[in-house]
């Protein structure tokens, strides 16, 4: 694998935390984590899950319950399928409480991104 003595940490699918990669221009990638990165950026590319993603992210509570974000111009059940895309890509936690499910933003999983697309001060 490519540097991963102190470096952050991306979340995988059914893994947790798990040890990424250096800034991009550092080191080249290694394939596996290269497949962590895509996996984590295909989590990413749809304006859906970015715009629930900023809902949870902006709330003030610091979470928010499933009934506050949902109103992004997709069905219910869509709404569903894209928090759980972005929960299986480690960028959100959950936490059932009674009928609501109530979600939070791993802030661990975006300073390994900022760290990630960093450039290094010699540039």
């Amino acid at each position: 694998m490519s540097n991963l003595s102190a470096v952050p940490a991306v979340a995988l699918p059914q893994q947790g935390v798990v040890p990424c990669c250096a800034p991009l221009i550092a080191a080249e990638l290694s394939t596996l984590d290269a497949e962590r990165l895509a996996n984590l950026f295909k989590a990413l590319s749809d304006p859906v899950r970015l715009r629930l993603l900023s809902r949870v992210a902006s709330h003030p509570a610091g979470e928010a319950c499933v009934c506050d974000i949902s109103d992004v111009g997709v069905s219910q059940p869509t709404v569903s399928h894209h928090l759980k895309k972005l929960r299986e890509a480690g960028l959100l936690t959950s936490q059932r409480r009674r009928s609501w499910v109530y979600y939070r933003i791993d802030p661990s999983v975006f300073t390994a991104l900022a760290n990630l697309l960093s450039k290094p001060s010699r540039f």
